[in-house]
């Protein structure tokens, strides 16, 4: 049977995100696929990567903000031209469902990552009285793509907004055999880390409390891009050199950093799009053999607890997230415990090893239904 082949879009998402690059594209090539990945490499000031066995890249314009008009057009272009040429397309951003209409396509699937309606009741660039109603645009949105085009979800708690069931490709994590022990210093420094985009709603004024209030020996290390009014809070704390901030890392350098650390913070708010979704860094944390430090956000706060791998402190109470940073920094075969248990857990019910085989499964039963 000759090997299938797939198109692979994003005009919002980094080239290098885990769940597209590292999980569902890797997966596939392994499965012996053709993947056309489409993203916006130059968008993120990036050049297109080197040559790799059955993956072909190409550039689209990046989608940001009110800045969108140019990245549907590059998209529908893309679609329009090289999407018969495959076996079948799987977009990562809803708003590429708006440059279907009209197309002739293999079959067609949308990866359903967040809650998006209750995203865009958040999205600052959005004036706050449309908010609501680009919220309610978007829930049509999906209600006509469940009629049009096949659905994947990031998480079993998706389900409720569609009317059908969808298979569900949770966003877990890739588990090492073994994990560095946590509270390892370097230099004399006990390191705590965040990992994943930086947003105000994603705690960034909290993490420069923390960041301020952390007595000798503990330093804050951001990992990842800040987005909005966050950019300029994280530049003003690391001129003030309170906090270490790497900005975008590629995957495997990323979780690199966790390797060791003392604990993960995962400070989210108690919006709307963060509770029926798990986050993944807490997931990535636990993996590594970092215990967390989370909001009580429902999925995070009951991941901590069912593994004993770390502490749920209440929204904004940074006093509390010292107390407890300083109380494992005192003690760290605490941390390393934690660490161990959440290793465990995580690599018996989160590891991408066991989630890849139905992923790729799923897309051949597409496939294989045919147009």
């Amino acid at each position: 049977m000759r090997s299938r082949s797939v198109l692979v879009l994003t005009v919002v998402h980094h080239p290098d995100d885990s769940r597209i690059r590292h999980r569902q594209v890797a997966a596939l090539l392994d499965a012996g696929w053709q993947v056309t990945y489409a993203a916006p490499w130059s968008g993120y000031d990036l050049d297109l990567p080197a040559t790799v066995p059955g993956l072909s890249t190409v550039d689209l314009p990046r989608s940001r903000g009110r800045h969108r008009g140019a990245a549907l057009r590059g998209a529908r272009r893309l679609l329009r031209e090289h999407g018969p040429r495959h076996d079948l397309v799987l977009l990562h951003d809803p708003e590429l469902l708006l440059a279907l209409p009209g197309l002739h396509l293999p079959p067609v699937v949308w990866d359903v990552h967040e809650d998006t309606a209750a995203a865009v009741e958040v999205k600052a660039w959005i004036p706050r009285p449309l908010r609501r109603v680009a919220a309610a645009a978007v829930r049509g949105v999906e209600r006509a793509a469940e009629r049009r085009v096949h659905l994947l979800l990031a998480d079993h708690h998706y389900a409720s907004r569609f009317r059908r069931p969808h298979p569900v490709v949770p966003n877990v994590t890739t588990v090492p055999e073994r994990a560095a022990p946590a509270a390892q210093p370097v230099d004399g420094v006990l390191r705590v880390v965040y990992l994943g985009s930086v947003t105000l709603e994603r705690g960034a004024a909290e993490m420069v409390e923390v960041a301020r209030g952390l007595p000798p020996g503990l330093r804050l290390e951001v990992v990842g891009p800040a987005h909005g009014p966050a950019q300029a809070v994280l530049a003003r704390a690391r001129e003030e050199g309170l906090l270490d901030w790497h900005g975008f890392l590629p995957s495997d350098r990323a979780v690199a950093r966790l390797d060791g650390a003392l604990a993960g913070l995962c400070l989210l708010h108690d919006k709307p799009n963060f509770r029926p979704s798990m986050a993944t860094k807490v997931v990535e944390y636990l993996g590594r053999g970092i215990p967390a430090v989370v909001t009580p956000l429902p999925l995070q706060a009951d991941l901590v607890g069912r593994s004993g791998a770390g502490v749920v402190v209440p929204f904004g109470a940074t006093t509390q997230v010292l107390d407890v940073l300083a109380g494992w920094a005192a003690d760290p075969e605490i941390p390393r415990e934690l660490g161990r248990r959440g290793h465990q857990f995580v690599a018996e019910h989160h590891d991408w090893g066991t989630q890849r085989a139905g992923f790729v499964s799923a897309l051949e039963g597409v496939a294989a239904a045919g147009r």
